[in-house]
This record gives structure tokens, sequence and C-alpha cells, in this order.
């Protein structure tokens, strides 16, 4: 009941401009009260995307199980994640609000989901392997957080840009193309590179020199 209200609530005014006694007159309870179940609107607003997210992972483990390539099932994967978020948001835009406040005070709570919805693409980078679509991988639990990392912009869509969905659908196949190449049996990985520049503000902008020993070291190599 009180998660209840709490959606219809911030859902209507926002998260921001919703308080804790706010919900609680909508459920007719103290505002005391409504603390013995949630200890802040922080919490209820997890609850909210607890709540949004278990319908997706329904939907991933179905994925998972289709009699598919695995490439088409990672494309169904993410194009099923791009296309829920952003009508989502289309049609209830104080729920990029939640997220945003969300990525910011609950970074833990994001990664724990990141690393669940990893457990579903490892399973199909694994089937793929077996049936000899994708070449052999030592690190699919690696190689899955990399994905995740080089698809973020179409997870939130509308936090990272103003494009349509069908021009975010267009450039998600486009990714997508690159990194299952990357994953074809003739597919070869380049050694690591080791040329990665220090950090900007640990250089002294007047002299060029590094500020910090591990700078330095870089610099030395």
């Amino acid at each position: 009941m009180i998660l209840h209200a709490a959606v219809e609530r911030i859902l209507h005014y926002g998260y921001s401009k919703t308080t804790m006694a706010e919900i609680a007159r909508d459920c007719n309870m103290s505002a005391g009260n409504i603390y013995r179940f949630f200890a802040s609107k922080l919490d209820i607003a997890e609850a909210m995307a607890h709540k949004f997210n278990e319908e997706a992972y329904t939907t991933f483990a179905g994925i998972v199980a289709r009699k598919d390539t695995a490439a088409n099932r990672l494309r169904a994967y993410f194009h099923y994640h791009l296309a829920r978020t952003y009508s989502a948001i289309e049609d209830e835009a104080k729920i990029l609000e939640v997220a945003e406040v969300l990525s910011k005070e609950r970074p833990l709570y994001m990664n724990d989901q990141l690393a669940r919805e990893r457990v579903y693409m490892v399973q199909i980078f694994r089937d793929g392997v077996a049936s000899g679509e994708f070449r052999p991988l030592d690190k699919p639990e690696e190689i899955a957080e990399m994905w995740q990392s080089a698809l973020m912009k179409f997870r939130f869509p509308q936090l990272f840009s103003k494009l349509t969905l069908p021009k975010l659908q267009r450039e998600l196949d486009g990714v997508m193309d690159l990194l299952l190449a990357g994953l074809s049996p003739g597919a070869v990985q380049p050694e690591p590179w080791e040329g990665i520049p220090p950090p900007l503000d640990e250089v002294c902008p007047v002299t060029g020199e590094p500020l910090h020993p591990v700078s330095a070291a870089i610099k030395a190599d």
C-alpha cells in the first residue's frame, strides 16, 4: 500500500517534490508509522526500481531460453531493454528523476542490478561458444561487463540524448554489429594497450611535468 501510494505521488509530482508525510497521508497513516517500513524516501525509490526491474528479469530469462542464435538473443536482450526503458520514461517522465537519484545516491544498488543482468548475458555467451558461433571466451563475465559499458547509452536513453527511439535502435544495431564481430570465431583479441596517459589533473599545466608518482612511473616506462 505504501509503495503503491508512493509510486502514484512520485509519478505525478516528481521525486523531489514528494515527502514521506504526504505518502503517509495518502495511506491514511501517521508519518511516524511509515518509517517502520521504509527508513527514507530513497528506500522507497529503490523499492520502486526493484519492482520495475523484476518484470525485466522474467523477460531476460525467456530470451535466454529461446531456440535461436546467440547473436539474435543478445540483440533481443538489449533491444527489449532499450524499448522498455524508453517507453517507460516517455509515458512517465518523472521516472527519469528517480533513476538519476538512485544512480547518484545508491551506486551500489545500480552495480548490483548490472551484476544481476550480466548473469543472463553470460549464459548466452556460453551458449554461443558451445555451438561454435562465438570464439572461446576466457572471461565471459568480464566481457559481459564491457558490453554493458559499451551499450550504457541505450540503458537510460533519455538521460544521455534526445534521440527518437528509431534512431536509437539504429545506433544500437550498429554498435552491436561491432561487438558481435569481436566474438566471431575468426576474431583476434588485440594485445593489451599500455599507452594509457596520466590523468590531466596530475600534470602541471605550466611545465607539463607529472605531479604524482604513478604518473612519473608511467612516463619513465
